[in-house]
């Protein structure tokens, strides 16, 4: 399912760009607000997933956020361990690479490298997502449930 080396190329596997189209959906319709903290999710969109909000006031270094992805990974392996789990960061905003893209992007490298897992990760906000190592993203005007 997950697509091969670091970062995401096209043309996606057809059940990835489902469940990342299905991450944005979900965040389109659960987050109303126009400012909202970020919120770091790891698991599979639609089944087992853990998150964290990261607020401003929270003062994290690269190991403590390496901790936290690691942590997160290991609950989600043990409620369904036969899923490849990926990791989506929603934010409001444009898709424009952000310092706080950057900071999760290599905590969750770190973790997601040393459980010897392949590595999945998107920033989505409420009209696409985009992968932050390698800029493929997709974007929709109107997005709803099929």
């Amino acid at each position: 399912m997950h697509a091969a080396g670091p970062g995401l190329t096209e043309p996606l596997p057809r059940e990835l760009a489902r469940l990342l189209r299905r991450a944005v959906l979900e965040h389109a319709l659960a987050e109303r607000r126009r400012v909202h903290p970020p919120v770091l999710h790891v698991g599979v969109p639609g089944g087992p997933e853990r998150l964290l909000a990261v607020r401003p006031e929270d003062r994290t270094d690269h190991g403590l956020r390496t901790d936290v992805v690691a942590a997160l990974l290991a609950a989600v392996r043990r409620a369904e361990p036969a899923r490849a789990p990926l990791v989506w960061l929603t934010r409001p905003g444009p898709l424009d690479l952000q310092d706080v893209d950057v900071q999760w992007a290599a905590a969750a490298r770190a973790a997601f490298a040393e459980a010897g897992v392949p590595l999945v990760l998107v920033v989505a906000n409420r009209k696409g997502w985009r992968d932050p190592l390698t800029g493929t993203e997709r974007t929709w005007q109107r997005l709803r449930r099929r």
